[in-house]
């Protein structure tokens, strides 16, 4: 018997994971968090594609060593829904653990299995897709550009790059974070989408 990822089932994940069969979904796509979910929201919607009407569920795990109890409840030895999923590089043997104690087989290649790995995480990806000149102009825009420029005069900050500063200040809040999840998206040129951000829709046929 394969043994579940990190013991019993965790109350909430079961909450959740009964809301995403209750719309009786044909795919699933999961993420890390709010902002990674967000941003894949919309990314859908900026290609014309209604998830809701797609029968596509973008679920955020709460965290990605919730992983393997998603793949459990909703993948093969579950529900059976096709599954997708991003996750950040330097997790990705937490990913593996996850899929293999859930039955199935991560072998050498996660995309084989729908799942595809952010360099950093989603942030960075979208902040090398845009630029920085392009992400100081969302921060203007948003009326964030002061409290970016605080943040980058205090101590921990100086002489890193600026783009460890952006990476830093967009995900130090999550309402933030969710916020430019979807604020990154809706810049981006649509022929410069990441290849994770790209491929996990492509995974579900949107």
């Amino acid at each position: 018997m394969t043994p579940r990822p990190s013991g019993p089932i965790p109350p909430d994940v079961a909450r959740a994971a009964a809301a995403v069969l209750a719309t009786r979904p044909r795919a699933v796509v999961l993420v890390e968090g709010r902002s990674d979910q967000a941003a894949v929201r919309t990314l859908a919607a900026r290609r014309g594609h209604d998830l809701d009407a797609a029968g596509v569920v973008v679920a955020a795990l709460g965290g990605i060593t919730n992983l393997g109890h998603y793949v459990e409840l909703l993948g093969p030895g579950g529900a059976d829904l096709q599954l997708a999923g991003l996750y950040d590089e330097p997790e990705v043997g937490v990913v593996r653990r996850g899929l293999a104690a859930s039955g199935v087989s991560a072998g050498d290649e996660l995309t084989v299995h729908g799942f595809h790995g952010c360099r950093r995480d989603l942030e960075d990806e979208l902040v090398r897709a845009l630029g920085v000149e392009a992400v100081l102009r969302i921060l203007e825009q948003d009326g964030e550009a002061g409290r970016f420029r605080t943040f980058q005069r205090q101590p921990a900050q100086r002489g890193r790059p600026i783009e460890a500063h952006l990476h830093r200040f967009l995900g130090i809040r999550s309402g933030r974070k969710i916020r430019y999840g979807r604020l990154l998206v809706e810049a981006l040129d649509l022929d410069a989408v990441p290849a994770p951000l790209d491929a996990v829709l492509t995974e579900v046929g949107v």
